[in-house]
């Protein structure tokens, strides 16, 4: 099988792009390089760094031929969407049609597609939430990735598509880019390793489902074999506050310093938890990685990180 992995450098994609390797599969990338980094992938791996919203994109589906697309590329920061709501649309909207309508003209037969649990539902009327929670989304980012969803739709009905879209929780773990849009671990870590006192917005209680990007990466392993179109969330079903996250990063770490409490961020969710009791029925998916190994793997990364500079 030969795979062609959107945003393949950066760091979900880029783990993603292991756990296909791992298997004997044929693997290219396509990675503008805004957010990736080439050292994340290992050299025989052909790379293309070109836009996906470019015509040039046509030119690499050309040579990879691939049977599948696996799309990560994204623009991923949530408070650029709400500043800029054109732009994010142009590159996640406009951008994943380019690609679609490539699938179609080269007989790509199945699209696996990184969206998102938390910014689909917004605020949630149950806990954890399933699939079928009402979709709310608070922000552009969000209304793109549930646009992108229903666009795959169309593709599938019009043009014989198959696809399996992947609802993210919070994702976490190494290769995260601790000064762009990160999380809160790949945050906290660096800032602790480096003896600065991590700020938590707010008073910290706001919950978030935090789960390891390996495990995420193996759900991407799985939804190849998906022989139905279908969606997915790809969570633990486990709400962890922000207090709770940097106490254990700060025990792992042996920082000196303290946190810090800031202003909350305007608009922001209180709580996110989603349920993959689907996943594990139709793909065979859970997750495996505790919470407490997830971090301790993640702090080893950026320590090593942190000795090397």
């Amino acid at each position: 099988m030969n795979i062609l992995v959107t945003g393949g450098a950066g760091f979900i994609g880029s783990h993603v792009v292991d756990a296909y390797l791992d298997q004997g599969y044929r693997v290219s990338v396509l990675d503008d390089l805004s957010h990736g980094k080439r050292e994340h992938l290992p050299s025989q791996v052909p790379l293309y760094v070109v836009d996906m919203c470019r015509p040039e994109v046509e030119d690499v589906f050309a040579q990879v031929r691939p049977d599948v697309l696996n799309h990560h590329a994204a623009q991923i920061d949530v408070r650029k969407s709400v500043a800029d709501p054109v732009d994010d649309a142009r590159v996640n909207i406009l951008g994943s049609l380019n690609l679609f309508q490539l699938c179609v003209k080269f007989g790509v037969h199945k699209v696996i597609f990184a969206s998102t649990g938390g910014a689909i539902y917004g605020e949630q009327d149950s806990f954890p939430a399933t699939e079928d929670h009402p979709k709310r989304p608070i922000s552009p980012y969000g209304v793109a990735k549930l646009s992108v969803e229903t666009y795959l739709h169309f593709f599938r009905v019009v043009h014989d598509l198959s696809s399996v879209c992947l609802r993210y929780a919070n994702v976490y773990g190494p290769r995260q880019d601790p000064l762009g849009e990160a999380g809160v671990v790949a945050i906290f870590s660096r800032r602790f390793l480096q003896n600065e006192g991590p700020i938590i917005n707010g008073d910290g209680t706001q919950t978030r489902d935090y789960v390891y990007v390996e495990d995420v990466a193996q759900a991407n392993l799985l939804a190849l074999k998906q022989e139905t179109s279908d969606i997915f969330n790809i969570g633990t079903g486990t709400e962890t506050d922000v207090n709770t996250i940097c106490n254990m990063l700060w025990k792992l770490t042996g920082a000196d310093t303290e946190p810090t409490h800031g202003p909350a961020c305007p608009g922001e969710q209180l709580r996110s938890v989603i349920d993959a009791a689907k996943a594990e029925r139709s793909l065979g998916w859970r997750s495996k990685i505790s919470l407490e190994e997830g971090l301790r793997r993640t702090v080893h990364f950026f320590r090593n990180l942190h000795e090397k500079s």
